[in-house]
């Protein structure tokens, strides 16, 4: 079993690493994922879920301590944030930096989750950069709570399907999405 984690994440690497976009499990629901950086990938996500570009995605990461290198001036109250969040918690920082320029929100902002989930952890610390993050569905349909409920068109249109946690039936729910304000405001956009 361990063999097949380590396979999938192997897999998941060498199709970001051309850019590719993969559909896999997150600390939340199953996502589509690409390289935080890449232009074309980013682009190609928004396609494939006939999403506007304008709407931007989150972006995961598994070390706070990376937020300085994609986050122009980190709000001092994120730190506090992190630490005491029980739960998957996107943060809404502004002044993106280092991300590909159509993942970024009109106003310059860019949410961001720190994930406690194994797989993604993994992943990302191996790809050595960001993970987009948007949900493994059409624009306007409702999300997957699990891996069977992904539409087909989704599944095909990936370039990787990662095979691990795909039988579990562990109700899921979207992060809690916080909005930090450059002097430090707190929005709760979403509980």
């Amino acid at each position: 079993m361990e063999s097949d984690f380590r396979e999938d994440i192997r897999q998941a690497l060498e199709v970001l690493k051309k850019g590719g976009i993969i559909l896999y499990p997150t600390d939340t629901i199953w996502g589509i994922g690409c390289d935080a950086t890449n232009v074309e990938a980013v682009a190609r996500v928004s396609e494939l879920k006939k999403r506007e570009s304008s709407r931007s995605m989150l972006v995961l990461m598994e070390n706070p301590n990376l937020l300085n290198s994609y986050i122009e001036e980190v709000p001092e109250v994120a730190w506090d944030l992190i630490d005491v969040a029980d739960k998957p918690l996107t943060i809404v920082y502004p002044g993106a930096k280092n991300l590909a320029t159509n993942l970024i929100a009109e106003d310059g902002s860019i949410g961001i989750r720190i994930t406690e989930e194994r797989f993604t952890q993994q992943l990302i610390q191996r790809f050595h950069k960001p993970l987009v993050s948007t949900s493994a569905n059409i624009s306007g349909e409702p999300s997957p709570a699990f891996f069977d409920e992904v539409a087909p068109e989704i599944v095909e249109g990936v370039d990787y399907v990662v095979q691990y946690r795909q039988e579990e039936r562990m109700p899921s729910s979207p992060s809690s999405v916080i909005r930090l304000g450059v002097s430090g405001e707190v929005q709760i956009l979403r509980k």
